[in-house]
């Protein structure tokens, strides 16, 4: 998938130099900001799974009402798979999407398997507020000058971790960037992409090991409004939820219990605190 985007990127690049791309951001009125509650839910849009297959037939999705209908049942923020090959998913998905989702002042995030600063500047370019960066993925460097390039277009960043060693690794990017905590999110992916399957009960293991003063993501796996609640329960500020709500039958009923039952598990978790001081 590195290879594949990298292709992508360079084929871009032919067509659009950085220099001409930069220019167009330049114009651009600023992204909705993520604002970020007790719990949250980044809704996301995805047609394909290379775990269930085709979710949406892209002639039969609207994208624009989809992402309004997350927005209106609460979601912080939407992602969009622009992945084209194993994903069905397309710029043009994330510019719909932006534009039905600005006037609501919700985000919209472009998901990828982002190799480079150019793919980051495509995203805004396309009305992304924010962008994913798998940390498994990608040389620290390159890391470095994705995260860097996005911070500098005032987007937030899902970093995504699946093991220990990821973790490790996101504590440091974190900690160097302090002054922009609040734009950066570190997530734990329970779905192992070597094999496409969710690891049952990695997300509860590894949640106290993340960075506790940045918001700390659920990714995969959570399907349900007991899903929701217990990732709350277990120290998840956030749940991104793709194939549930793609399935749904009404995917934005789906969002609102996840919100509500999860806001719960919070402040019960807080009064037990509490009670223990």
């Amino acid at each position: 998938m590195a290879a594949s985007s990298r292709a992508r990127s360079a084929a871009a690049q032919a067509k659009l130099p950085e220099r001409e791309l930069r220019a167009r951001i330049a114009d651009l009125p600023a992204a909705p900001a993520l604002n970020l509650q007790s719990f949250d839910l980044i809704a996301e849009v995805k047609l394909r799974s290379p775990a269930v297959g085709l979710l949406k037939a892209a002639a039969d999705e609207d994208v624009g009402a989809r992402v309004a209908a997350y927005a209106k049942a609460g979601a912080a923020a939407v992602s969009i798979l622009t992945e084209p090959s194993r994903f069905d998913g397309s710029l043009d998905d994330l510019a719909a999407g932006a534009r039905a989702l600005a006037p609501l002042r919700v985000p919209a995030m472009r998901k990828d398997f982002l190799v480079d600063a150019y793919q980051v500047l495509e995203g805004r370019a396309a009305g992304a507020g924010g962008v994913l960066a798998i940390i498994r993925m990608l040389a620290r460097a390159d890391l470095e000058q994705l995260i860097d390039a996005a911070l500098a277009l005032d987007m937030f960043v899902l970093l995504e971790a699946f093991d220990a060693p990821d973790i490790e690794l996101a504590h440091a990017l974190v900690d160097s960037r302090r002054s922009h905590r609040a734009w950066l999110l570190v997530g734990v992916n329970s779905r192992d992409l070597a094999t496409l399957k969710v690891v049952p009960g990695r997300l509860d293991a590894l949640a106290s090991s993340l960075p506790a003063d940045v918001k700390r993501v659920a990714e995969s796996g959570v399907a349900t409004a007991a899903d929701a609640a217990r990732m709350a329960a277990c120290g998840y500020d956030v749940a991104l939820v793709g194939s549930a709500l793609m399935s749904a039958h009404d995917p934005a009923l789906l969002a609102g219990a996840m919100l509500a039952e999860a806001r719960a598990a919070v402040v019960a978790r807080a009064a037990t605190q509490a009670g223990r001081a």
